[in-house]
């Protein structure tokens, strides 16, 4: 036998006799209910935790009022999930084995060999005035324990090395990487430098509404804007705690004279100052930030202050109007001068002509007054003199929108805004707010299909019957005529004189739906308007007879571009002109055709 292999089974003989000594005869295993290593710890009762690392800085944090914060070897508050995973792991803390104190008493160098002369972390566990000594040491062979001794207590636990990794090697591990929480400071005010120039976003604390305040003017700020750069400083995160030195150089941070600021303040107190510097050399996507009640320096991302670091305009609101509540009026002044008005019981009507307003299409008006748009900011601060050559001297377009109020004398409306509109400019028409200096413009599609006149807002209803109060329905085109009675449920017949085949089914269905016609739009309305709109005397026209002997009727011209055709029927005496709805026309094609015509 080679003497060389000899001699290396006699070592590894040897070792496995060592391991067997020394580890597997003294150890135990748990008694049948797992005992915890720290039975009287209470990880919500823990008032601070030190950790004294092997060759590294001691690390200590406090707990007050429910936040943490370290004291060693620096200041800073502390990141309070790394700290309460840790005492929730120690509190369940139980081991998979132990070695007994008068066992260890009979082992040489004990201490040495488990590794706690000297320990490898030492925890210092306080609850209140009660302090607990952890030391951590060494793993055991296969690596995925480690041994643990609790001072005072004297016998060797073996615990799941998981433990280890969360227990920090440096201050940094528990630093709170979060910049600032907005959560935890009342501000109604951000001040803000940027490049030098200077602004201010203030709250209002009624309405809840952000505005700017400039030198010499206020204009409105966009609070989606301003609350979506918010949650973006809330998310930023120290990406590397570069200096926590007092006297550090900041301006070989940029921080000296920082390029950008914000403070939080609270009417006339600041509660926080950031200050934001130039980039690292090697890192142009980060950027140095300091907290002005703290002297270290942490590198953040760039990108997450993006709307902070542009021009102040990306903050001013681009609606012409925010509305906060519902409104009472609103008043047009266009080709045509109406009101609309809610009522007490959340309808609508149109004034001055008294009819019922469709809600869909009152609702649909606010809904786009409210996503109108500032094209372009033109100018800043407008004189009387600005406003002829823009067509707002006399504007051709006026929307005044009302709310109503409740005060000691009752219900008032009072203006919310006035938006007037001038003249049209490549696609554009310059407008402003009577309640504000600047001067804007929109888009004109924007304001394209706009109410001009009360009378496109009538409720579309046009009818409101059954088919059981249905007593016949003619059909009347090209000098021919077609006439059915309802002589029951699902029960037709043609009277004398008529020719044709009815489906008793389809005649209910059809008569059904002519009960609930509903216009698509209203497009105009006047006797006069017939030839526009392709009505000849030869044109089909559909009366349906009610029981009462009312006769309704609807006649049908030429075709609009959305395809359907147009109809007019009689209202209050008047002649309107509408879009038919295009799958109620099907039914008439079908089941209403004189026989031999074909429909266009």
């Amino acid at each position: 036998m080679n003497p060389k292999a000899t001699w290396l089974w006699t070592a590894v003989a040897a070792a496995l006799f060592a391991f067997i000594f020394f580890f597997e005869r003294h150890l135990h295993q748990p008694p049948p209910e797992p005992q915890k290593v720290l039975p009287t710890l209470q990880a919500a009762a823990v008032t601070s935790i030190q950790i004294i690392p092997r060759g590294h800085l001691e690390i200590c944090a406090e707990r007050t009022n429910s936040l943490w914060q370290l004291t060693k070897p620096i200041v800073y508050p502390a990141q309070k999930a790394g700290i309460d995973a840790l005492l929730a792991a120690l509190q369940q803390l139980t081991p998979a084995t132990y070695i007994t104190a008068p066992e260890l008493r009979n082992l040489r160098q004990a201490d040495q060999k488990y590794g706690f002369e000297p320990p490898q972390k030492t925890l210092v566990i306080s609850q209140g005035e009660d302090q607990t000594f952890l030391h951590i040491g060494f793993r055991t062979a296969p690596g995925d324990q480690v041994f643990v001794q609790v001072v005072g207590i004297g016998d060797v636990y073996v615990v799941d090395a998981g433990l280890l990794k969360l227990i920090p090697d440096k201050a940094d591990d528990w630093r709170d990487p979060q910049l600032v929480d907005l959560n935890r400071i009342e501000f109604d005010r951000l001040l803000v430098t940027n490049a030098g120039k200077a602004f201010e976003l203030r709250r209002n604390p009624t309405n809840r509404l952000w505005h700017m305040i400039l030198p010499g003017w206020e204009p409105r700020a966009d609070g989606e804007k301003v609350e979506e750069a918010l949650q973006r400083l809330q998310t930023l995160r120290a990406e590397q705690f570069v200096s926590d030195d007092p006297k550090a150089d900041l301006d070989s941070f940029g921080l000296q004279s920082p390029e950008l600021t914000l403070a939080l303040a609270q009417g006339t107190n600041t509660g926080l100052l950031l200050e934001f510097g130039r980039s690292p050399t090697n890192n142009p996507g980060q950027i140095y930030a300091r907290r002005g009640d703290q002297c270290a320096v942490l590198a953040v991302s760039k990108e997450r202050l993006g709307p902070w670091r542009a021009p102040y305009d990306v903050f001013r609101d681009r609606h012409l109007v925010t509305l906060t509540g519902p409104l009472s009026e609103i008043e047009v002044t266009a080709r045509d001068h109406f009101t609309l008005q809610r009522l007490p019981q959340g309808a609508w009507r149109v004034l001055p002509e008294g009819f019922p307003a469709d809600a869909a299409l009152a609702e649909e008006f606010i809904a786009r007054l409210s996503q109108l748009q500032v094209a372009d900011f033109v100018k800043d601060a407008v004189t009387a003199a600005d406003l002829p050559d823009k067509g707002l001297a006399s504007p051709s377009l006026r929307f005044v929108l009302e709310a109503a109020v409740t005060n000691a004398t009752g219900i008032t409306n009072v203006i919310v805004t006035q938006l007037d509109f001038g003249t049209n400019q490549e696609n554009k028409i310059f407008a402003r707010r009577a309640d504000e200096s600047s001067l804007y413009t929109v888009k004109a599609a924007d304001l394209a299909g706009l109410p001009s006149a009360g009378w496109q807002l009538r409720e579309r209803r046009i009818w409101n019957f059954t088919e059981n109060d249905v007593a016949g329905i003619s059909v009347h085109q090209e000098g021919k005529t077609l006439e059915m009675e309802r002589r029951g449920a699902n029960s037709w017949a043609l009277r004398p004189g008529s020719q044709g085949i009815i489906n008793d089914l389809a005649m209910d269905e059809v008569a059904h739906r002519l009960g609930e016609l509903e216009a698509v739009c209203w497009v105009a309305r006047g006797d006069e308007q017939r030839a526009d709109y392709g009505f000849t005397p030869n044109n089909q026209r559909i009366t349906v007879e009610l029981k009462t002997g009312r006769k309704l009727t609807v006649e049908f011209g030429g075709t609009a571009p959305s395809g359907s055709p147009y109809a007019l029927s009689l209202l209050d005496d008047q002649t309107w002109i509408f879009e038919f709805p295009w799958p109620l026309y099907q039914y008439v094609k079908t089941y209403l055709a004189i026989p031999g015509y074909i429909h266009p």
